[in-house]
């Protein structure tokens, strides 16, 4: 009755704004963050504070976009179309994706439609200034888009901000997703026109998701999908990194109190993947951020979202 009741409060309190039209970017497959973040959009536009337009997929592997498929259609919305990647850098089949669906037996739809492709048609579509991008994977898709005639004009038109899960800000080395596929971060770093916040491998790597929230707070449904890829990736029970999650709760909460923000500046890509930040007055990149406090706001706050019962 509690959660209810605070869901029910918290639906209220934002029904009077506007539900913030969202590009999901993701590597599915690679990690189960990537899954975890897909159940946070649903249950944020459940909430109505977000709408889900589309999910691109930089794996370049069809069960990728399978279960990306699997989860919308289980959360009511299979009618969110999806693009797939062409010459992607990761192909592997990885170790939950088709597992999880012949496992739960989850019905999808097979997409034919190439990522970039959506990407500009979904763009076209919204108003100016609108659409939040959240890239949770590589850079692949979103680098093609603004390679293409008119696209960083597009992008520049119609997107109001690019949320990512991206580098590492402390020096630490090159992070998977810029690291495979150091181009394209390069290019997005460099060219994408619109302001930037990028959730750093240190940021998701201090807040794990609970293993005992899997086993008993998605008891609503009989089987999820989530929880089939969440169990078939490692062996059960893990915690594990919230990296992909960050990003979601940022372009949807910017104001939440959940994160802090470095100055403004830009994010250096060298050719190995190694990120670096250096401030400047008007630069379109910032970072996350988190204090103690914040971390365990945050992490209640992603718990919840993930696991919140589908509408």
């Amino acid at each position: 009755m509690k959660r209810i009741l605070s869901t029910f409060l918290f639906t209220a309190a934002i029904a009077c704004g506007q539900a913030v039209p969202v590009i999901f970017d993701t590597d599915m497959g690679n990690d189960i963050d990537d899954a975890l973040a897909l159940a946070m959009l649903h249950s944020l536009e459940s909430r109505g504070e977000v709408k889900l337009l589309a999910v691109t997929v930089t794996k370049d592997n069809v069960w990728a976009a399978r279960y990306v498929s699997a989860v919308n259609t289980f959360y009511g919305r299979g009618q969110v179309p999806v693009g797939i990647v062409k010459d992607g850098p990761t192909k592997g089949e990885g170790k939950y994706l088709r597992q999880a669906i012949e496992k739960g037996g989850w019905k999808y739809s097979d997409t034919k439609e190439e990522a970039v492709a959506l990407l500009e048609r979904t763009l076209k579509s919204q108003a100016d200034g609108s659409v939040v991008v959240v890239q949770v994977g590589f850079s692949t898709n979103l680098a093609r888009l603004l390679a293409l005639p008119g696209g960083k004009e597009l992008v520049r038109k119609k997107v109001k901000l690019l949320s990512l899960m991206a580098g590492d800000f402390t020096g630490a080395g090159p992070e998977y997703n810029v690291r495979e596929d150091v181009k394209s971060c390069r290019k997005v770093a460099d060219e994408w026109p619109t302001p930037m916040v990028w959730s750093g491998f240190e940021i998701g790597r201090t807040v794990k998701f609970p293993a005992r929230s899997i086993e008993h707070d998605f008891g609503w449904a009989s089987k999820n999908p989530v929880v089939d890829g969440y169990k078939a990736y490692m062996k059960f029970p893990y915690d594990r990194e919230t990296w992909d999650l960050t990003s979601v709760l940022y372009a949807v909460r910017p104001d939440g109190g959940y994160f802090g923000l470095s100055a403004a500046g830009e994010v250096q890509v060298d050719e190995k993947g190694n990120t670096r930040f250096e401030a400047a007055a008007g630069g379109r990149s910032r970072y996350l951020t988190w204090n103690d406090t914040q971390r365990a706001r945050s992490l209640e706050a992603l718990v919840w979202l993930a696991t919140q019962p589908a509408k």
